[in-house]
């Protein structure tokens, strides 16, 4: 009666640090899990960032193109101007 007490005993005991065993691998396993599930985002955040940044650039380039070809414009404009002035100014002389 007391061997078999004592032998219930030891399996309740083998069990229960069975049952701990597999309760730490699967908490491990959930933090790997976890962790990797972390990495994959900033991964996401960063390339999105990246593709963001590359778009502002693109932006800043076409504006800063729109902009030259207006300040051209201008320029030419004003230089059509002055020659008409010139030439009405040599009519009128």
């Amino acid at each position: 009666m007391k061997k078999n007490k004592e032998e219930k005993k030891e399996q309740q005991e083998k069990r229960r640090k069975k049952k701990k065993k597999k309760k730490k691998g699967e908490r491990e396993k959930k933090m790997k899990q976890k962790k990797k599930k972390k990495k994959k985002r900033k991964e996401k955040e960063r390339k999105k960032k990246k593709e963001k940044k590359k778009r502002k650039k693109k932006k800043r380039k076409k504006k800063e193109k729109k902009r030259k070809k207006k300040k051209e414009r201008k320029k030419k404009k004003k230089k059509k101007e002055k020659k008409k002035k010139k030439k009405k100014e040599k009519k009128q002389s």
